[in-house]
Order: structure tokens, then sequence, then C-alpha cells
């Protein structure tokens, strides 16, 4: 029997009770400090600041498979705009924090891409949770397009294809 594991973002495959899983995704981790002017009052990384945390993880990876924003814009006349923003804020997140910003690409971007984001504090422990949504757009004619083939040339390998 195969199904989809959502939440692993795997193929479970049972046979003979025993599970299998095949994980196909890609995913990214970056380590980032928050800087005192993050912070509110409180010492908490200000609620405001946690889409610019998913942009550094968006980056990031992008750039760990040799994809540069500035490059897809200038070169290949494309721009990724934001259709949609999740956050699940779980523990607060503290001042001077070291904490690791981990994006994942569950799925091959047919359409658009949807990122998932989760930062664990200085201890490891998952704190906040996002999903961000975007598309591909030709900044020539400003018109949706289809994920450009050297875009998934890059992600083939994280997904069997």
């Amino acid at each position: 029997m195969h199904a989809w594991d959502y939440a692993l973002g795997c193929h479970v495959h049972l046979s003979n009770d025993l599970i299998t899983y095949l994980c196909e995704m890609y995913k990214h981790q970056f380590t980032k400090r928050i800087r005192y002017g993050e912070t509110d009052r409180m010492g908490y990384l200000y609620y405001g600041h946690y889409a610019m945390l998913y942009e550094i993880g968006r980056t990031e990876s992008f750039r760990s498979l040799g994809l540069n924003y500035k490059i897809l814009e200038d070169e290949y006349g494309i721009m990724m705009p934001v259709l949609s923003v999740e956050s699940r804020f779980l523990k607060p997140i503290l001042y001077d924090e070291l904490i690791t910003i981990e994006t994942i690409l569950s799925e091959m971007p047919e359409k658009m891409a949807s990122f998932k984001t989760n930062i664990y504090n200085t201890e490891g422990v998952l704190a906040h949770k996002g999903l961000t949504k975007l598309f591909f757009v030709d900044t020539l004619h400003r018109r949706r397009v289809a994920t450009p083939e050297y875009i998934m040339d890059k992600l083939k390998p994280y997904f069997g294809r």
C-alpha cells in the first residue's frame, strides 16, 4: 500500500508490517542570531520580523542550490511575488538567541512554490512554523508563468525525477 504523509512530505510504503518512507523534498537550514533591534520591549522577536526570516530562509536555500534572486530577476527576467503567508507562533524567540531557520520545499513547484519554514530556538526546540506561497512572473510582461526549467533542474535530484 502506498500513501502520502503530508506532515513529513514523504511517500509511505507499507508491506509486511514494514513502513518505508521515501522522502522527496528539498530541505535547507541556516542559522542567524537575533539582534537587539529585532526585538520588542519584552526582548521577544517582534512578530513583524518573522516574514523577514522566511525571506532569509528562501534566499539562502536558493543560494545553496546555485540560484540567486538577483540573477533570476536581472538575467532570466523572473520575479517571485508572494501569494500568501501563514504564521504559527509556538514559543517566544528571544534577543541574542542563535536560531535555525529550516526551509522546506516538500513538493516540486510546478505552478507555484510553497516554502514551509520551521524556526528552532537556541535549544533546538521548534518555536515557530510558517508557510509562504510564491508564484513566478515574467518581469517584461508582468504575467504569471510556469516554473522556469532551470529551477526545476536544480530541484529534480531532491524529488527523484
